[in-house]
């Protein structure tokens, strides 16, 4: 189940809000600028859909969000349990950083932890398949996948290049909880 809980960036152990429903989850990041989406595949997907299934599933949104947004490229990310780079990519996104564009991840199957530093809150997004995030440019944010990464994620970018970050060098990241799928939503 998403959620959304918003914390003072300096209490991390008292979340001032917590949401499960997606329109209010959707609603609350709106208002911070922060898109957020159920999509869903028009046809199903096997387990070992390839890159162009995954894409040609969800075409009509990408499309869509393409035109509107002017991003130029997509691509589709996979991560597992046994992923020989899993804890170095988990290690790379821990860390307090912006983009100097949008970072727009849909969940086609799995889940992450997105959190981001906005003003003097932190909005904890726990993302889950069929969820899409658009983290507008220059957001204070980062990205966790847990000790055990399993997600599949179409990502949206402007910069043909893809995925490129500017650390803040803030310890913040440090002092929130981390990702471990499978603890209650609280």
């Amino acid at each position: 189940m998403s959620r959304l809980r918003v914390f003072e960036d300096t209490r991390p152990q008292q979340p001032l809000l917590t949401l499960h429903e997606h329109a209010a989850i959707a609603r609350e990041l709106a208002q911070a600028g922060v898109r957020f989406e159920r999509w869903q595949a028009v046809q199903p997907l096997r387990s070992d859909a390839t890159q162009d299934d995954v894409i040609a599933a969800y075409r009509a949104d990408i499309d869509r969000l393409m035109a509107a947004e002017g991003y130029r490229a997509v691509d589709v990310v996979s991560l597992y349990p046994g992923h020989p780079d899993r804890e170095a990519l988990r290690k790379k996104f821990l860390d307090e950083h912006t983009h100097a564009e949008d970072e727009v991840r849909f969940f086609v199957a799995g889940s992450g932890l997105f959190s981001l530093h906005l003003g003097t809150r932190v909005y904890e997004v726990l993302c889950e398949q069929g969820d899409l995030i658009g983290v507008p440019d220059g957001t204070r944010h980062w990205f966790d996948m847990g000790p055990t990464p399993s997600f599949v994620a179409i990502r949206l970018f402007t910069n043909a290049a893809g995925w490129v970050a500017q650390f803040t060098g803030s310890d913040i990241a440090l002092r929130f909880p981390r990702y471990e799928p499978g603890q209650a939503a609280a």
